[in-house]
């Protein structure tokens, strides 16, 4: 089931990216093109990058919802791109493939170097929150079996349906690694799109979901979020990125992006983001709001 969903996952990223590629690199000489990846914070984020780009003067375009990180880091590596948000634990474990480092400042030192040296890409400085993979339950279901941990889980994943993204599915900082870290063998487990899965959990059709630790829709489902008692998962702070040819033609776009540095903290970003995603509020009016009441737009 896994390998299925992971070519339908590679198949649709390609012709993404082949879409993208068609029509060459969007950056004219002064538009700067910034993308997301296709959920909440990535979007409301990128539109936040993108005003403040504009309040420096620069033409942007906005390419939102791309796709996961395969087909982001693609864009941007063609040029398709010039900036995008991304977390240092993804850049980590996803793009360079290298172990697990719990420091958050280790981590984010090594990402900056190898994106520099492979890709000629430059980090700017982190947001300031750190929004970490996690497996969520239904409280009731979580109290109900004595469930407070990964660990705890394991012993009764095979009893349950894990309903995650189909990027989870495949990437190695989540289910295989998990599998392999805490011997996690669900009953079955369902790729979906990321509007999906709380659905998917409210309605009962699975136990356990993926989520992201600053999504306001866990409080507002009255989930449980389990402990990773192993420290499987590293730290991920989301953080511009830039491409350097970009930097090196217009170098005021570093300051105007890091005016962002350190603003938003765990509780804030939890906050933003259950306004679009519970409140329905759209995700640009909710950038704007944010910057404007910091003082960074006018």
């Amino acid at each position: 089931m896994l390998l299925n969903l992971s070519r339908r996952a590679i198949f649709a990223g390609a012709l993404l990216v082949g879409s993208l590629a068609i029509g060459g690199p969007a950056a004219a000489a002064d538009t700067i093109t910034v993308g997301s990846k296709n959920y909440t914070e990535s979007i409301v984020i990128t539109h936040m990058l993108a005003d403040l780009l504009e309040a420096k003067g620069y033409e942007v375009e906005r390419k939102i919802g791309l796709g996961g990180t395969s087909v982001i880091h693609e864009a941007i590596v063609n040029g398709e791109i010039d900036v995008y948000p991304e977390y240092t634990g993804t850049a980590l474990l996803v793009i360079l493939k290298h172990a697990v480092v719990n420091d958050p400042t280790e981590a984010y030192n090594i990402v900056k170097a190898g994106y520099a040296e492979q890709f000629g890409l430059t980090w700017l400085q982190p947001i300031g929150f750190n929004d970490t993979y996690a497996l969520a339950m239904r409280r009731a279901d979580a109290e109900k079996l004595g469930i407070k941990s990964l660990s705890d889980l394991a012993a009764h994943a095979g009893d349950l349906v894990l309903g995650s993204t189909q990027e989870f599915l495949v990437r190695p900082d989540a289910l295989p690694g998990l599998e392999s870290t805490y011997g996690l063998d669900f009953k079955d487990a369902r790729g979906m799109d990321p509007g999906l899965v709380y659905q998917a959990i409210a309605s009962g059709n699975v136990d356990v979901i993926s989520v992201f630790t600053t999504d306001g829709r866990i409080k507002a489902n009255d989930l449980t979020v389990l402990g990773d008692d192993k420290s499987f998962f590293p730290p991920y702070y989301l953080t511009p990125v830039v491409r350097t040819e970009t930097l090196e033609k217009h170098a005021d776009i570093a300051d105007a992006l890091n005016a962002l540095a350190g603003k938003i903290d765990e509780a804030t970003m939890i906050s933003i983001n259950s306004s679009i995603d519970q409140d329905k509020r759209p995700a640009e009016e909710v950038a704007k709001e944010f910057l404007r009441k910091e003082g960074l737009i006018p």
